[in-house]
């Protein structure tokens, strides 16, 4: 009848109907307590008492009056996860109307609290909820220890506190003084902005729905950051944490940035003994950005060189969902002479288990055991009649296969009764369970997905090697056996809960941020396992996803809005030690963009590290949403799309080269690849007011376009001799300059000292008038010979 967590469904950004807030209270404030109860429940109490913790067998009872409320639009909305197609899980997930709340009188020091909630419906009868317990919290000095560099000078005297409830240390708090001309990159991929001074953000691995930008919120943290003065100086420092940690960055108080870091939680239930002294560790590096980066990467993990074929155009749309539809798409891009690399095939599998293609024929293993290629047959008039002659077909044009995945199973709640206890995704969620491979709940019963997404899924705990090895076993047959390249591994924020348990002694506070580290290592390890160079491609990480692959910033729509926040997000994100990474050029939602976004999108994206279109499911209603050239200029009618998209996708094919050279240097000696000018020209306050300029390896300069309706750009150059890619002009720097910005010439300039060997990159990639490929462009559209992979 009556249903209080004091967690909630901890959502970390949104309060749910029965939940407790603050769930951690200090002195001196009030409280929301929260409950949900049955519709025919007409009033709710609770009953409130007070007991002196120096005299407990004193105590205060009053009963407090609950009032039904309905959740505000902006945890609903929270809830629900967002817009996109997948409406109705989301307001199932969200769950009710609303719930009853009431707000307590102040809290006092020294006091225990204890509550429960008595129901009344209609027709008389009554129940009550267990009893729930707290002590409010206060910051004190000395509770803990903060191991910092001795030398280190900033540390604000007298900033280092520690919250303290019933005698457990929950979190801690330190200051740390920033100069006036100091500047604040990174705490890994964020959308709103390069410099976060004068901001407060959190870093906890969340599924922000579109809007990231607007919201602060990401797929990918770190509690690691950049502090770079105008005068040269630099520095950074790592909070060696994966608990969820919070910044104010001069935010509050001007010359000061405040860092606050969960400790460890007492488990729910009966009170546990605190443990020894805790202690918070934070890493601390000096020298130019480059050099703090490589010292950071040293420490947590450094990318790999993948193969150079990831440098060429990837595509995808989440409507591709037959051999036939691949097939077509690909067979357009050769016919168009727009060379692809790499196709992401997402709605591939029977949307069950996520290892079998849609319509195959097999016998279902009923102890949840790895099939192999040899046990699949494939129907000629199913969806996926030849998986491994596309493949074949595929390699043979030069275009590498990448699956998409998740990192649930599914079980009733989604896929009701009509699939049987045989089916294949039932057995496998029944081995998970019973050999030990799910996540846990403190009490031990499996973990189901809080989340709006595959709700209520189960999740394999990739905490450990068996668990890695055991999922990693039943998609073996799709490298080994069919020559898949590559997974797209989709998801990651899945784990909500403190108090979850994972099988390497984590419980949630703890493991939740490092899940989608694990994740991306389970399906890179299976790569290389196969002789297979480890491309996975992913939107969540936190510290060490450094080391796993490539990423993408997320789904976004397609707007002008989200544009300018995915360069940013490629511009932190990299400053973190992100080396490859792109995003979905244009967005992916909503209808197609119109043909300037688009292009403007595409020229930006051809000087990233990983130039790539998709489009999300609209259930193949028409017009279609694919983001292929040909469809958007379909939908808006303009005939200049197939032509500048073909061109950047031939100057895309060129650049390959120099990108993995620069790839490695990256990874050699810190310099990211795609990298703000505050790494080459720290000591040049100017770059400040062009934040979202950024190179391209050494030798390139790029200006994107952010704005509609123009024909030119302001940019700033550094200290240097620079070079106009499309015209040859010279310029010299220090010097704000106006560039030309026709659609199919992305402002780009190239350090002179490499011009030379750059130039014939460029002088290839000078438009036709005719809008067809030049004979230098023409060709296969099969790719230049691979390093390996």
């Amino acid at each position: 009848m009556l249903r209080h967590r004091p967690h909630g469904v901890e959502h970390p950004y949104a309060t749910s109907p029965d939940q407790r807030v603050p769930v951690l209270p200090e002195v001196g404030e009030r409280v929301r307590l929260g409950v949900e109860a049955e519709s025919d429940v007409v009033a709710v109490s609770c009953e409130w008492v007070a007991q002196p913790m120096d005299d407990p067998a004193v105590s205060e009872t009053r009963s407090l009056a609950l009032e039904r409320v309905a959740v505000s639009a902006a945890d609903a909305a929270a809830l629900a996860g967002g817009d996109g197609h997948l409406a109705a899980a989301q307001a199932r997930a969200a769950g009710g109307d609303g719930g009853w709340e009431v707000t307590t009188p102040e809290l006092e020091a020294g006091t225990r609290y204890r509550y429960r909630f008595h129901a009344r419906t209609g027709d008389g009868r009554q129940a009550s909820s267990d009893w729930h317990e707290l002590v409010p919290a206060e910051w004190v000095s000395g509770a803990g220890t903060l191991t910092v560099d001795d030398a280190f000078h900033r540390l604000v005297d007298g900033s280092v506190e520690w919250l303290v409830a019933d005698g457990w240390v929950h979190r801690a708090r330190f200051a740390m003084r920033l100069e006036p001309d100091e500047h604040v990159v990174g705490f890994g991929e964020r959308f709103d902005a390069v410099d976060q001074r004068g901001r407060e953000l959190d870093a906890v691995v969340f599924e922000q729905y579109k809007a990231q930008g607007r919201h602060g919120r990401t797929y990918l943290p770190m509690p690691f950051a950049h502090v770079i003065s105008e005068t040269g100086d630099a520095w950074g420092f790592h909070v060696r944490t994966s608990r969820r940690t919070w910044f104010d960055v001069g935010a509050s108080t001007p010359d000061r940035l405040v860092v606050e870091v969960a400790l460890d939680e007492p488990a729910d239930g009966p009170p546990a003994p605190a443990p020894a002294t805790p202690s918070v560790d934070v890493a601390v590096y000096r020298g130019a950005p480059h050099e703090v980066l490589a010292a950071f990467t040293a420490e947590v993990g450094r990318a790999e060189e993948l193969p150079d074929w990831v440098f060429r155009l990837w595509a995808s749309g989440n409507e591709w969902n037959t051999q036939h539809a691949v097939m077509e798409r690909m067979d357009r891009h050769r016919e168009l002479d727009i060379p692809v690399g790499a196709v992401v095939v997402e709605a591939w599998s029977d949307e069950q288990t996520f290892t079998i293609f849609r319509d195959a024929m097999y016998e279902p293993h009923r102890d949840g055991s790895p099939h192999d290629a040899s046990d699949f047959t494939y129907p000629p008039d199913g969806a996926w009649p030849d998986p491994k002659g596309m493949i074949d077909e595929l390699h043979a044009r030069g275009i590498r296969v990448l699956l998409w995945q998740i990192p649930l199973v599914k079980t009733r709640y989604e896929l009701g009764d009509d699939v049987g206890d045989d089916a294949q995704v039932i057995r496998d969620g029944e081995a998970m369970v019973r050999d030990g491979h799910a996540v846990l709940e403190a009490d031990g019963t499996p973990y189901h997905n809080r989340g709006w997404w595959f709700p209520q899924a189960l999740m394999p705990d990739l905490s450990v090697e068996r668990t890695r090895q055991w999922w990693a076993e039943k998609r073996r047959y799709l490298v080994s056996g069919l020559d898949v390249d590559g997974f797209k591994t989709d998801g990651g924020e899945h784990a909500w809960g403190h108090d979850l348990r994972y099988a390497d002694g984590r419980r949630g506070n703890e493991g939740n941020n490092l899940y989608p580290v694990h994740y991306a290592r389970t399906f890179g390890d299976l790569l290389r396992s196969e002789g297979k160079a480890p491309v996975t491609f992913s939107r969540a990480g936190f510290t060490g996803s450094q080391a796993h692959g490539l990423f993408w910033a997320g789904d976004e729509d397609s707007t002008w809005e989200a544009f300018r926040s995915s360069v940013i997000a490629g511009i932190t994100a990299s400053a973190c030690g992100i080396v490859y990474w792109g995003w979905d050029l244009a967005g992916f939602s909503g209808e197609v963009p119109d043909a300037e976004l688009y292009l403007r999108a595409a020229g930006a994206a051809c000087f990233m590290p990983i130039m790539q279109y998709h489009s999300e499911f609209n259930h193949h209603r028409r017009p279609l949403r694919d983001r292929t050239p040909w469809n958007v200029a379909e939908q808006r009618g303009d005939e200049r799309v197939v032509p500048v998209f073909r061109q950047l996708a031939h100057l895309r094919e060129r650049l390959v080269g120099y990108l993995a050279e620069q790839a490695a240097v990256a990874i050699r000696d810190g310099r990211p690849l795609m990298r703000g000018l505050f790494f080459d020209h720290p000591d040049d306050p100017m770059i400040w007011r062009y934040p979202l300029q950024y190179q391209l390896g050494d030798a390139l300069l790029v200006v994107p376009v952010i704005e509609p309706g123009i024909d030119e750009v302001a940019a700033y150059l550094p200290e240097g001799q620079w070079v106009d890619v499309w015209r040859g002009t010279n310029y010299t720097g220090p010097a704000e300059i106006t560039l030309p910005a026709p659609i199919d010439q992305p402002p780009a300039l190239c350090r002179a000292v490499d011009w030379p060997r750059l130039s014939s990159v460029f002088v290839q990639a000078q438009p036709n008038p005719a809008g067809t490929a030049t004979t230098a462009e023409s060709g296969s559209g099969e790719s230049p010979p691979s390093r390996g992979g």
